[in-house]
Parts: C-alpha cells; sequence; structure tokens
C-alpha cells in the first residue's frame, strides 16, 4: 500500500508546497480547502462541504462497506510567522499591518501543509489497497489552530459511526504513544466604552482600561492560582490612535489544564476577573465562549501498532543537504547543533504527573472513536512549532521527507486494521473501556464563520452564511 505513495510523491509534496504557499488563516483556508479536495476527488472521494456550517470544512468517503476509518486533514496557518522557505535566518515574505501597527503575515509554522498532504495521501492509498473492504473517509477540519472546527464537528455529530481515527502531526522527532493533550477553553472579552479626544479623556470609557485590567488580573491568577498543568495565554486587540479614546478592545484568552474540569474551574476565574474589570473600567462587557475541549483520551493498542508499523518502514529519509541546513538553522535561533532526527523513538506512556502541554480539537474526536496519533519530523531538533524557524522548515524538503513517511505509517496502519481484525477488536475494546460523557460545548454555542469568497461558495456549492453581529456601542455616559 506504501508503493502508490512513493509513485506519487511529487504529487504530495506539491499539494504540501501549495498549502504552505497559501498560508491561509484558521476557517479562512479556501483556497487550502479546494486543493485538498480537489486530490481526494480525482481518487473517487466524494465530497460534502460545510461540515458544522464551516464553509471550509469537508468530509470526503471512499466506500461504504466494512470498518469505517477516518483521516485527519488540516491546513491552516498562524499568524506573524511569515517566512522564506529554506532561509536559515529571520527573512519575513508578507508584511501586515501599518507604520504605526507593523506585523509579519501568515506561516506554516505549526506544518499543517505537510499533514493535510501526508493524511489525504494514506487515506488514498489505504483505499486503493483495501479495495472496497473498509469505508475510508478523510475529515478536512478548519480553525485547528483556533481548536474550533472539530470541536463543533464532534458536537453536531460528524464523526459518529467511526471505527478508528488515525492521525499525526509534525514534530522535530518521529515517535508515537498514547500520551493525552490538554482540555482548553478559549474565550473573548470585549470590552466597550464611549469614544473621545485623546487630550480630553474625562468623561470618556475606555475600553483598554478594562482590557488591561483584565491583563493585571490574569497575570496574578498565573502567579498563584495556576497548577503545574494549567496555562492560561491571552493577546489583546482592537487597534486605534492615541488621539482617541479606545472604545472597542478585545482580550482572547486560552485556557488550558489536564483534565475539562479543572480547565473549567479555572475558566471560571477567568470570567470573574473580566466582569470585575468591567466593572472597574465602566464599560459594558461581552462574553463570548468560542470553543471548549476535553483532554485527549490515548490508546495504547493504537500507539502499539503505529509503532511497529513505523519500526517495519523506517524513519524519514533526510539527505546531507537536509542535515546541513537544519544545522545553520539551529545556530541562528541558539539551539544545540543536533541536526535532524533520524530514528524513532520508543513507545511513550503519559507523562506522570501531568505538566499540562499543547492542545488540539483533535482530542474531542479522541472522546468519539479510538485515536491512533504519531508524530514525525518535518523541523529539526530543538526548533519549537510555531516559530518563524518552523515555517522555513516546513516549505522544504525536510518537511518532504517527513511528510511522505507520515504516510506511509498512516496508510498501512490502516490496512492492517481490516487485514487484523484482532488488532481492530484491541483498539476498540480499550475505547469502549473508558468512561465518556458529553462534550463541553453548550448546544447554543456558535462558531466564528467568516464569509467566503463568492467564488469559492460557487465551486463548492454553499451558500453564504449570515455573519455574526459584532458588539455595538455602549450606553450613553450617565446611563451606566
Amino acid at each position: 500500500m506504501t508503493r502508490w505513495i512513493d509513485e506519487n510523491a511529487p504529487t504530495l509534496t506539491g499539494l504540501a508546497d501549495r498549502i504552505w504557499a497559501y498560508a491561509e488563516p484558521s476557517l479562512r483556508e479556501w483556497r487550502s480547502a479546494l486543493a485538498t479536495a480537489e486530490l481526494l476527488r480525482a481518487h473517487d472521494f466524494t465530497i460534502e462541504w460545510g461540515t458544522a456550517g464551516l464553509p471550509a470544512a469537508f468530509v470526503a468517503t471512499h466506500g461504504d462497506t466494512g470498518p469505517v476509518l477516518g483521516f485527519n486533514v488540516e491546513y491552516d496557518a498562524l499568524p506573524g510567522l511569515s517566512q522564506r522557505a529554506g532561509v536559515p535566518r529571520h527573512e519575513p515574505v508578507v508584511f501586515d499591518g501599518d507604520e504605526y501597527a507593523p506585523a509579519y503575515g501568515l506561516g506554516h509554522g505549526c506544518g499543517h501543509n505537510a499533514l493535510a498532504a501526508a493524511s489525504a495521501g494514506a487515506a488514498i492509498a489505504a483505499a486503493r489497497a483495501l479495495r472496497g473492504r473498509a469505508t475510508v473517509k478523510v475529515f478536512a477540519s478548519t480553525g485547528e489552530e483556533q481548536l474550533v472546527g472539530k470541536a463543533y464537528a464532534v458536537r453536531d455529530g460528524a464523526y459518529d459511526g467511526l471505527d478508528a481515527f488515525l492521525d499525526w502531526h509534525p514534530a522535530p522527532v518521529t515517535a508515537t504513544g498514547w500520551d493525552v493533550t490538554s482540555a482548553l477553553y478559549s474565550s473573548t472579552f470585549s470590552f466597550l466604552g464611549s469614544p473621545g479626544h485623546g487630550s480630553n479623556p474625562l468623561g470618556t470609557r475606555s475600553g483598554l482600561d478594562g482590557a488591561l485590567l483584565l491583563a493585571g488580573m490574569v497575570e496574578r491568577l498565573r502567579a498563584g492560582n495556576v497548577s503545574p498543568s494549567g496555562r492560561i495565554s491571552y493577546a489583546i486587540g482592537g487597534g486605534g490612535a492615541p488621539n482617541v479614546t479606545p472604545d472597542l478592545q478585545t482580550v482572547w484568552v486560552y485556557v488550558r489544564e489536564s483534565t475539562h474540569a479543572a480547565a473549567k474551574t479555572l475558566h471560571d476565574k477567568v470570567v470573574a476577573c473580566a466582569g470585575a474589570a468591567a466593572t472597574a473600567s465602566q464599560t459594558r462587557l461581552e462574553h463570548r465562549l468560542v470553543t471548549a475541549i476535553r483532554q485527549g483520551l490515548g490508546n495504547r493498542a493504537g500507539a502499539e501498532l503505529l509503532h511497529h508499523t513505523m519500526s517495519d518502514l523506517g524513519p524519514p529519509a533526510f539527505t546531507d543537504a537536509d542535515q546541513e541546513f537544519a544545522v545553520r538553522l539551529q545556530e541562528e535561533i541558539g539551539r544545540p547543533r543536533s541536526g535532524l532526527a533520524t530514528g524513532i523513538l520508543p513507545l511513550h506512556p503519559p507523562a506522570e504527573p501531568s505538566l499540562g502541554g499543547p492542545s488540539s480539537d483533535t482530542s474531542e474526536v479522541s472522546w468519539t472513536a479510538p485515536h491512533l496519533s504519531l508524530t514525525a519530523a518535518v523541523v529539526p531538533l530543538g526548533v519549537p512549532l510555531h516559530s518563524w524557524a518552523a515555517t522555513a522548515s516546513t516549505g522544504t524538503p525536510i518537511a518532504h521527507a517527513g511528510l511522505l513517511a507520515a504516510a506511509r505509517y498512516l496508510a498501512a496502519a490502516a490496512v492492517t486494521l481490516v487485514e487484523q481484525p484482532e488488532t481492530l477488536a484491541a483498539v476498540k475494546q480499550e475505547f469502549d473501556g473508558r468512561e465518556r460523557g458529553p462534550g463541553p460545548l453548550p448546544a447554543h454555542a456558535e462558531p466564528p464563520r467568516p464569509l467566503p469568497p463568492a467564488e469559492f461558495l460557487e465551486e463548492t456549492g454553499q451558500s453564504a452564511l449570515p455573519p455574526r453581529t459584532p458588539p455595538v456601542s455602549a450606553e450613553p455616559l450617565g446611563k451606566i
């Protein structure tokens, strides 16, 4: 089943490079989604657009009998990480903003361009090898970097009926295990005041005051109210000019913890702080829960299958030129000159005790179906994801080698699950033995829905969705 991947390597790496060049933001991956769907459709997958009402998401299906195997596709980039591919020094390609608020453009600092190409290729290879003995589904998810797409899709039942969900993520190492990701709450807190002239602020109410008060309280929470496994991250947005009292300012907050219950407790404290900040600044607060996800559920039987498969197929094949670039990049960012990982790490269990870590909306799928996940090296050792240095790597042959290895691993594991029913049974038995309940996302919660371009709607056969109404101005002064 890996022969097809080898024979079509230029197609898969070409797709990865196209998505890398598009560098589209979360929930607006219009061209990336179309390019991925085009490849799948060319190999007899049927495409259903608009998963959970999100226009850039789709489900591609091949076959309708046997076990149902799902593959994960993501294709969003990150803000501020624009970088020229293969250049081992900071050299952004795109600049956003203006002279007063300069910013770099988007870049694939998390390697989702490689993720999309490898998973799509693995699904095609598996479908060809299984020849009607399984139903193969590709879940192309939008907005993973905002942890939105799969949270709403799981809530709405898109992943129901899967026998196994095969997944991978770019990383500095090639490995697998049954460790877990952190639970997360994402909220926005908008402070609405009354604008006025910056030279005479008396009598106005500043949304920036509310935002900064909340930021200060979050810092106090981080100092004394967060466990070793907890994290609070935030960003302030709103723009403006110094000669206008800021009217509308928003703080976007991520709260992470090792369990959903702990994350909710910490998130509730942030909500209380936001209310206090609004009271102190005499602004009106609009709180919106953007998304909420549980911690991931590992699957030891699935990890053992993946590790055996990976060991048989071998690690990514890097060239001397790849290693040379890796060392130069490591030197530039002050990391050890260790090059690229050339082996496969031992199978690893969850960390004890949990000290927290990254989150992914893929964890919501792990509560719906057995989740088999691995990582493959697409960046040098010591290069952090979500950095310009990662973007420099994910558009190079280094990422090509990693994504082709990942595609082989996933395709081979999928075929094994069908050809060895006892392996699939063990994976499902472990999953069925877990206690599970409803997800944390309320039924009334709505995801952000940017309006797609008209040509995207026409090509995908979707209707335009109404944009969400933005916060309105606060009551006039004197009517607090």
